[in-house]
C-alpha cells in the first residue's frame, strides 16, 4: 500500500516551525560554533525552561532569568566559569533565537570566583609525566607541553595545519575563533612524522572501503566535491572508529576524544608519583611558566597562548612569585639556634 506525501500547508498559512531548542541547535550551526558550544547552550536553555515548569522562555523576560541565575549560585553552588556559561546561553536564546534582548539583568546572586593560581609542573615533574604515558597520550602531552595548545586544540588539529619545513603549527578557530600560530616542538618532529604516516596508511585503507570522509567547516564539502576525503583536511589525531552523522548519513572518522587523553593523564600521574592535580590543562599552564621563567617577553607568551588579554597571561607571573622563593622565611634565620626537640 503506497503512502502519499503530506499535503501542502494551506494557502496563506505558514509550514510548521521547528521546535525551540531545534532552532536554538540551527542557529548555533548557522553560525558556525563548535558542537561543545552548542551543546551546552542546547542544556542551559532546557534546565531553564524546567526550572519555570516548562514555560515557553517567549512568555519569560529578565525576572525569570535572574532566578534562574540566582538558583544556580544559590541551591546548586555552581561555579562562577558555570554561571557565565548558563548566561551566555540564555543571552544567546533570546536575542539570536527569539529576536528578543534582554535589557539590564539586576540583581542576580552571583557565583564566587575563587582567586586560585593555576597548577604547574616543575620540568622535573614534566618529565617524570611524559615518560609515564605511552604512545599518542605521549605525543600529544608533549604537544601540549611544547605549543601551551589547549587539549580540544591539538585534537582538532589537520594534517595541513602543521607545517615541517617552518616548523609551525597554525592553531585554527582557536576559543573566540581566533587564528595563531605556535611552534612545533623540534623534540616529536620525527615522532610525529612517523605518526602521520601511519594515520596516512589508515586513511588510504578507509578510501578503498569507500569511507576516508571527515566533517569541514562551513560546509566546505557542499561547494567542494570530495574535499572530506583529501588528505590535507584529515584529522592528525583521529580516533579509532566511525560514527554516521545523523543528518547526512555519511559514515565519519572524528578526532580522537578528549576524555582519552584525560583518562591517559590520571593514570599517568598516579603512576609517576606526582600528587599536584596535574591534567592535560596543566601541561599549558606549564609551557606558559617556564617560557616566562626563560626571559620570554609577556606579550610573546600572550600571543602564543591567544589571550585577549595580557592581564590573563600576567598570572603566571604570580606563580613565579608565590610561596617563598623571593623570600626568606624566618624560620630560616633560627637555624642553629634552636635547642634540640
Amino acid at each position: 500500500m503506497s503512502t502519499q506525501p503530506p499535503s501542502p500547508a494551506p494557502s496563506g498559512q505558514s509550514p510548521q516551525q521547528p521546535k525551540l531548542l531545534d532552532r536554538l541547535r540551527l542557529t548555533c550551526r548557522a553560525r558556525h560554533m563548535s558542537r561543545g558550544t552548542e551543546d551546552a547552550y542546547f542544556s542551559w536553555s532546557k534546565q531553564y525552561i524546567l526550572f519555570h515548569g516548562k514555560r515557553h522562555p517567549e512568555t519569560m523576560a529578565e525576572a525569570e532569568v535572574n532566578a534562574f541565575l540566582s538558583h544556580l549560585a544559590v541551591s546548586r553552588h555552581v561555579a562562577a566559569s558555570t554561571q557565565n556559561q548558563a548566561l551566555a546561553a540564555l543571552l544567546f536564546l533570546y536575542q539570536h533565537v527569539l529576536n528578543k534582548p534582554l535589557d539590564r539583568l539586576d540583581g542576580v546572586v552571583r557565583a564566587m570566583r575563587p582567586k586560585r593560581l593555576p597548577v604547574v609542573l616543575n620540568r622535573e615533574e614534566v618529565i617524570t609525566l611524559l615518560a609515564a604515558l605511552t604512545g599518542i597520550s605521549r605525543l600529544i602531552g608533549t604537544l601540549l607541553y611544547g605549543t601551551g595548545m589547549r587539549v580540544i586544540e591539538a585534537l582538532q588539529l589537520r594534517v595541513k595545519d602543521i607545517d615541517f619545513v617552518a616548523n609551525e603549527i597554525k592553531v585554527l578557530f582557536g576559543k573566540g575563533f581566533k587564528d595563531r600560530c605556535v611552534p612545533l616542538p623540534l623534540t616529536i618532529k620525527d615522532d610525529l612524522s612517523k605518526h602521520l604516516a601511519r594515520v596516512r596508511r589508515q586513511h588510504q585503507n578507509d578510501l578503498a572501503r569507500g569511507l576516508g570522509r571527515v566533517p569541514l567547516p562551513f560546509a566546505l564539502n557542499r561547494k567542494y566535491v570530495n574535499m572530506d576525503r583529501d588528505w590535507g583536511w584529515q584529522w592528525v589525531f583521529p580516533a579509532t572508529s566511525h560514527y554516521t552523522d545523523s543528518e547526512t548519513g555519511v559514515q565519519h572518522r572524528h578526532h580522537l576524544h578528549d576524555s582519552v587523553i584525560q583518562k591517559a593523564f590520571r593514570l599517568a600521574t598516579i603512576s609517576a608519583g606526582i600528587t599536584k592535580h596535574a591534567t592535560p590543562h596543566t601541561m599549558r599552564h606549564s609551557f606558559a611558566t617556564h617560557l616566562i621563567e626563560d626571559g620570554a617577553d609577556i606579550r610573546s607568551v600572550q600571543e602564543l597562548l591567544g589571550h585577549n588579554s595580557v592581564e590573563t597571561t600576567m598570572i603566571y607571573t604570580h606563580v613565579l612569585n608565590k610561596g617563598g622563593r623571593g623570600v626568606t622565611s624566618p624560620a630560616d634565620r633560627l637555624a642553629g639556634r634552636l635547642k634540640p626537640g
